[in-house]
């Protein structure tokens, strides 16, 4: 390149960042491994065929991206590219085809740095490096992409779950009045072919939904007069979904609530439409509809058993769709829960607790609503002791209840706890003023077993029972903590004595782990840093929630984090979280699960994965500034 061009380009790339802002050594080693390159109007710039892809940067006209289907592009373009852009930069760092087909509006002129100068940039420039991870929002997103089409081939015909609810086919809504007779109701239905119908009133706003088998139930069987008003046989205040959610978010809805009909609703809180469990789950091969049958009709553990199984293919599909680490994570427990609740239910049948006030409380991830591919049982019951019962024999129906339980939950794939921290466990099944009793041993005389205890136990939630109980637990546990400062300051120096694995000059340091060597351990370096530190927080400052992110969220303000720190803290944690999930999909060995060689990644995974190490850091810096370790 002559002289007076390369100083053209040298005043060219300092109008942009990055290179504005690089080092004049560091800027002139990039302008000498760039090479010009001129595309005529109309004509294509880079195309998935190109692996690795090399960096371009537009010096002049404009570059459409059009997301590519094999060799099919889609009619509307995804975005356009002006004089200074730069792409595909996170396929580039990703080492992966673009998704994108890249084609000159008008005349471009750019310039191509090859792949292999892209990494001796990415290393050599501090600024280079900031302004790539500056962009961790989308470079996330291209790595869900990247998931996709690893795994997401097999359900190219599958509808997406990130679809909004919008998307799907319009139907007419069937509704009626609330003095509508139930007669009417059931020619609505009949003859709209659906299997519900929205009673909205004056203001088209939902009171109720009527469906098939509110009809069974209350209408045909007791024999019900159909001339009444259907307000009278309706289930009332029908659960309700915004037109803008997922898909996802109204199937975790039903999973969450054990219905099949959810009414959407505009901003105005107006009868939109109805979906049912058909609707979305006809797409899937693996429905949430046939795993939900399954556990509800499920008269032994064997049965239920296969169910689990279904759990995983469907959340495994899932995975495969691109669906966040966060609602995968919120899912599994949310269909681990209803296993669970089952398991419970066909146990009970064996057992007499008629009339007895308890609850079954869950700890730990599950706890949490934080469970993975690869969890065990953590597990206790808490119960009311009558005053004319006697509390040793009442503790032993427990006892003999919840080691059936747990054996039963064992065969359907949660293996027992290695710790015993499980309902069958007479440390574990205590009545209300026993565990408050226990929890403030703990906070009272904070040694090494009784940290190591907190962080497990009060990450607690009530699955099945009288919920009453749990929450009375929490609001007594959270008035003791907000006063205990010294349990928390211990808490706080346990927490932050697990450094993330960060070296000074490489860029990770591993354990000694002699199975497992040149490996992190994601689950003890990485997750629980972040599971810790929102723990405390809530523990300090009052708040009921037990789940990392929403913790953190609520926290936001005590901590004096901005939404876009919060946000980038939650999405650290959620990306340690799909590497953990990702890596569980596989045939793992035992002692694994959570183990990765950071080697195995791709550049760009390494480069997130460290700053998500960073920040679980920065929190563990903020601990140690609230109590002055």
């Amino acid at each position: 390149m002559a002289s007076e061009s390369r100083e053209e380009l040298l005043a060219f790339l300092r109008c942009y960042p990055p290179f504005r802002d690089m080092g004049a050594l560091a800027l002139d080693e990039l302008a000498a491994s760039l090479t010009p390159v001129a595309v005529a109007g109309g004509g294509f710039i880079l195309t998935p065929s190109e692996l690795p892809p090399d960096l371009f940067i537009i010096q002049s006209g404009k570059v459409q991206a059009r997301l590519a289907v094999d060799i099919t592009l889609t009619e509307k373009p995804l975005y356009e590219l002006e004089s200074g852009q730069s792409f595909p930069l996170a396929a580039v760092a990703a080492r992966r085809p673009p998704i994108n087909v890249y084609t000159a509006v008008d005349d471009v002129r750019a310039w191509r740095l090859a792949s292999a100068d892209f990494f001796k940039l990415l290393l050599s420039s501090g600024e280079f490096s900031r302004f790539v991870l500056d962009q961790v929002a989308r470079l996330l997103d291209e790595s869900r992409r990247l998931i996709e089409l690893q795994f997401g081939q097999s359900n190219a015909e599958q509808q997406s779950l990130n679809a909004q609810l919008s998307s799907l086919p319009r139907q007419k809504v069937a509704r009626v009045m609330p003095q509508a007779s139930v007669r009417e109701a059931m020619d609505v239905m009949v003859s709209a072919r659906v299997g519900s119908v929205v009673v909205a009133d004056a203001a088209d706003k939902p009171v109720g939904i009527f469906t098939q088998s509110d009809a069974m139930r209350r209408v045909m069987f007791p024999n019900y007069v159909t001339t009444a008003p259907v307000e009278e046989v309706m289930t009332t205040a029908p659960a309700t979904i915004s037109a803008h959610a997922t898909m996802y978010d109204a199937m975790l809805a039903m999973a969450t609530h054990g219905i099949r009909h959810l009414v959407i609703i505009d901003n105005e809180g107006r009868v939109s439409g109805v979906v049912s469990e058909r609707d979305l789950f006809a797409m899937q091969r693996v429905g949430l509809r046939n795993i939900r049958k399954v556990i509800e009709a499920a008269v032994d553990i064997d049965a239920l058993s296969r169910a689990a199984g279904d759990v995983r293919r469907l959340c495994l599909n899932m995975l495969a769709q691109g669906v966040s680490a966060e609602k995968l994570t919120q899912f599994i427990s949310g269909l681990n829960d209803r296993l669970t609740r089952r398991v419970i239910e066909i146990t009970l049948a064996r057992h007499d607790l008629f009339g007895l006030d308890w609850a079954w409380l869950a700890f730990g991830s599950e706890g949490r609503d934080e469970q993975t591919f690869s969890t065990d049982q953590d597990n206790g019951i808490i119960f009311v002791c009558p005053d004319f019962a006697d509390r040793d024999e009442l503790q032993l129906r427990f006892l003999d209840f919840a080691r059936e339980v747990n054996e039963g939950l064992a065969r359907c794939g949660f293996p027992l706890c290695k710790g015993n921290i499980m309902a069958s466990n007479p440390q574990w099944c205590l009545t209300q003023d026993e565990w408050q009793e226990r929890f403030t041993q703990w906070i009272r005389l904070p040694e090494p077993e009784a940290l190591l205890n907190a962080t497990i136990f009060f990450d607690f939630r009530p699955l099945y029972g009288n919920e009453a109980l749990s929450r009375a637990l929490r609001k007594w546990l959270l008035d003791l903590t907000g006063n205990a400062r010294i349990f928390l300051r211990f808490m706080a120096e346990n927490a932050v004595k697990v450094a993330p694995p960060l070296g000074m000059i490489r860029d990770f340091v591993y354990d000694s782990n002699p199975e497992f060597p040149h490996t992190l351990d994601l689950k003890a370096f990485g997750a629980r840093l972040f599971v810790d530190a929102a723990r405390i927080v809530a523990l300090a400052n009052g708040i009921p929630h037990t789940s990392t992110t929403a913790r953190l969220r609520a926290a936001a303000e005590q901590m004096k984090l901005g939404s876009d720190d919060i946000n980038a803290v939650i999405e650290g944690f959620f990306f340690i979280q799909k590497l953990r999930l990702r890596n569980q999909r596989a045939d793992t060995p035992p002692g694994a699960e959570n183990r990765i060689d950071p080697d195995q990644l791709n550049e760009l995974d390494r480069q997130v994965l460290k700053e998500a190490f960073k920040l679980a850091k920065r929190l563990q810096s903020r601990l140690q500034l609230e109590y002055r370790l």
